[in-house]
Order: C-alpha cells, then structure tokens, then sequence
C-alpha cells in the first residue's frame, strides 16, 4: 500500500480512510459520467443515424460538464466538498494557464 501513502502525501490527507473516500468520489464520478452519455444523446436528439463528427465533440464538452458537477456532488455526499472544490478549482486554473507562477516575483 506504498501508493496509498504516497497519495496521501500528495493530497495532503490526513487518514488512509480519507484517500479511500476520494478514490471512491472519483470511481462513482467517472461510473456516472459514463453511465449519462446514452441519455444525453437522446435528450440532444441524436440517433443511430447521426454521424460520429457530430456525437463526438458533443460528447466530449457534456461528459466534461457532467464530471464537475457530478464529481462535487459525490464530493458533498461523501463529505470531501472542500477537498475537490480545490481541487477542481486547481484543475481549472491549469487548463486556462492561469496558476503558473512567474518565476521572477516569485524569486
């Protein structure tokens, strides 16, 4: 369980019991985002007609959407709201550029 450790490290838990919650915030987020993409392809309206050029990108950008919200609120079901609103917000500011630091007023 070397890897547990180190995620907890990582992440900055306090107890292995954390690090499980986590992981098992993650592995329902991702279960749900998966499970929702039938339904939102028939909520838009695709059918088996409709091409691969035009499910895909759609797909992509509302399984992005889905994941955030789903993801804080399994956060808050299971207690770590506070964890992944960081961490989502983390995430955020890597995507967009925004959390780089300048190294020369950081010096």
């Amino acid at each position: 369980m070397k890897w547990f450790k180190k995620l907890q490290k990582h992440w900055n838990l306090k107890s292995g019991k954390q690090v499980a919650i986590v992981l098992i915030v993650f592995a329902l987020t991702g279960s749900t985002a998966v499970y929702l993409k039938k339904f939102m392809l028939d909520i838009a309206g695709f059918g088996p007609e409709t091409s691969w050029w035009v499910k895909i990108p759609f797909l992509i950008i509302i399984t992005f959407i889905n994941y955030q919200i789903l993801l804080l609120a399994y956060a808050f079901l299971f207690g770590q709201f506070k964890f992944f609103w960081e961490f989502e917000k983390k995430m955020f500011r890597r995507m967009t550029g925004k959390g780089k630091k300048n190294k020369k007023t950081d010096e």
